[in-house]
């Protein structure tokens, strides 16, 4: 039908042209139309993932499969409980939850427990993120907030369900703070609608609706939102600890051929940071690197590797000059050096070889999770990042740019020891301080931790210089290697 449309304007439109008439009012004329047909009708629209249907391969996903979320997937558990139990809720006079918040950073897994929360309650799944609801045009997105409960309410009924789940993802996009976009009331309106479709849902109707949003920044949400009676429970999803990090790491590398001295426990206290996202891009990165080298099974130097990939990127072609080589050599061994020396075993590997932003770098593989630290935890950290700078300057006389990232993180943790209260200014309040006394605070924090640490080089001075020959020459250098060189 629009093909033959389309065909019949042009064939007017050359008529017009021949017998010499002014088509100039027709152009304009049916650019209008066009406008309205095809460009209006799409703003009001909105593409539904459904993910509940039998066409859906995630439709299967079950809690099992998440792994270092157990407390949130508990907690999350019990508030389904009031979609799959109305008759007990109702028995108890309790108020139907109408909306849960889950909140993490990102890649936690946030998405994949929506999913499995529509599978574990037997519902309708509707899927959307924050930015499908905002448009120019004005009332577009409240549209589409109605379309979205109504279509989870005929998707449920079409697949017999008693129950859907709407899930939204990046919800800080929809629901920030009123007031807080200037150019135009869209956001506002947009948000006022879902508030008012959150107050009208009604747990004892068929079918029962809830709505699941998900956000990394939970401070940016209106507080209506957040109120009692519209997400009622908040969720929190963090980082996997290290046993939560290892059953990861056993999910994503089940359908792997791993070689039997491979140990996830291992690499998952080398991972501490690493959010589920990213131990999924490790296993991944260890298979491709595993294909390369045409092995049949992945090793455990494919994930040492794989680690160093996700943390820092890929390996660059560039190549530093030699003067410069020797020069990020020393470097790193400083570091390596005075990590190890202050807490044994902490240092993994370390590399010269230039990946990402990085020339050089050295990876630390703590014994365990750690949240909490002292004053003397602290400083050896910024010992740590001293020594690079100062190993150069033992052995070259000089210092160079590369250590900027060093200092400016060893600024950071000096601030950090300040506005904890473990500085000589005892408790402080960062607003009130004066900033040329923290600036005299950090600066003998850095100070004292300096001469410590050159005392350190200059005592171990030979084992410095040799650690950092045998780098130039390997250019990356494992555990087993590095208590060779440092303790032999």
């Amino acid at each position: 039908m629009k093909s033959v449309l389309i065909g019949s304007g042009l064939a007017m439109v050359m008529f017009l042209w021949l017998n010499g008439i002014n088509i100039t009012p027709v152009f304009i004329a049916v650019a209008l139309i066009f406008a309205v047909l095809y460009l209006m009708p799409g703003q009001g629209q909105m593409k539904l993932t459904n993910g509940g249907s039998s066409r859906d391969k995630s439709s299967n996903l079950n809690f099992d499969q998440i792994g270092g979320q157990d407390v949130a997937i508990n907690e999350l558990q019990e508030a389904l409980q009031f979609v799959m139990q109305p008759e007990k809720i109702d028995h108890m006079g309790i108020r139907p939850l109408k909306g849960i918040l889950l909140a993490g950073p990102p890649g936690t897994g946030k998405t994949l427990m929506a999913r499995a929360a529509a599978n574990f309650t037997s519902s309708a799944f509707m899927a959307a993120s924050g930015s499908e609801f905002i448009e120019m045009y004005a009332g577009v997105g409240a549209k589409r907030i109605r379309q979205i409960f109504s279509s989870a309410r005929k998707e449920a009924k079409r697949m017999n369900k008693k129950s859907a789940i709407i899930f939204i993802d990046e919800l800080e996009v929809l629901a920030a703070k009123r007031g807080s976009n200037s150019s135009h009331m869209e956001y506002d309106q947009t948000l006022n609608q879902l508030l008012v479709e959150m107050d009208g849902l009604s747990q004892n109707k068929d079918p029962r609706i809830l709505l699941i949003g998900a956000t990394n920044r939970a401070d940016l949400l209106d507080p209506a939102v957040l109120r009692p009676g519209r997400f009622d429970r908040q969720v929190q999803v963090d980082l996997p600890d290290r046993a939560g990090r290892a059953k990861i790491l056993f999910i994503h590398t089940q359908n792997k051929p791993l070689d039997p001295d491979v140990d996830l426990d291992d690499i998952s206290r080398a991972t501490f940071g690493f959010s589920g996202a990213h131990l999924e891009s490790l296993a991944n990165e260890a298979a491709i690197l595993a294909m390369r080298e045409e092995s049949p099974i992945i090793k455990q130097n494919h994930f040492r590797e794989a680690i160093d990939k996700v943390m820092m990127g890929e390996k660059l072609d560039r190549q530093p000059s030699v003067s410069e080589m020797e020069r990020i050599s020393i470097h790193e061994s400083g570091h390596a050096l005075v990590c190890e020396l202050l807490e044994y075993g902490s240092v993994a590997s370390l590399t010269i070889v230039p990946r990402g932003k990085a020339l050089g770098f050295m990876r630390r593989s703590p014994q365990d999770d750690q949240y909490l630290y002292t004053y003397k935890e602290l400083e050896q950290q910024i010992m740590t990042m001293l020594a690079g700078a100062l190993a150069e300057e033992l052995r070259f006389g000089s210092r160079s740019s590369g250590a900027r990232n060093d200092f400016q993180q060893a600024w950071n943790v000096a601030r950090e020891m300040i506005s904890s209260g473990l500085s000589s200014l005892g408790v402080v309040s960062d607003d009130s301080i004066p900033t040329d006394i923290i600036y005299k605070e950090g600066k003998r924090i850095i100070d004292s931790a300096e001469n410590k640490v050159q005392a350190i080089l200059d005592e171990n001075k030979e084992r410095l210089f040799e650690l950092a020959t045998c780098l130039s020459l390997q250019e990356s250098i494992g555990r087993p290697s590095l208590e060779k060189i440092l303790y032999q």
